[in-house]
């Protein structure tokens, strides 16, 4: 099953009539809901224009596609891929009790 990215909130902040700032969130899918393959985190950005994150410009100029662009998703996808990995794939095994055990004399 591959990996879902949704872009789910995008809040900008506006100022001369531009976006300075972008506060955004993308959801992180993976396996089938319901299911024990299935996870799901996510991830946020504040991304700042002062900084060199994007070209200020107006809010009603931006597309979708380019909101998504400035996610970190290559960055995501790894971090993503790892917590999938230690949640699902490989689980941490909990210590199992031996209730049979007899104290040394």
């Amino acid at each position: 099953m591959a990996i879902t990215r949704t872009l789910v909130k995008a809040v900008p902040y506006n100022l001369n009539n531009k976006v300075e700032k972008w506060d955004l969130t993308m959801k992180y899918e993976e396996g089938t809901e319901g299911e024990s393959d299935y996870y799901t985190n996510e991830k946020s950005a504040l991304l700042v224009a002062a900084d060199g994150d994007f070209t200020a410009k107006a809010e009603g100029d931006w597309t979708k596609s380019e909101l998504e662009a400035l996610c970190p998703t290559a960055r995501w996808d790894v971090i993503f891929a790892r917590q999938y990995d230690s949640v699902i794939t490989n689980p941490p095994s909990d210590p199992v009790p031996d209730n049979d055990y007899q104290i040394p004399s």
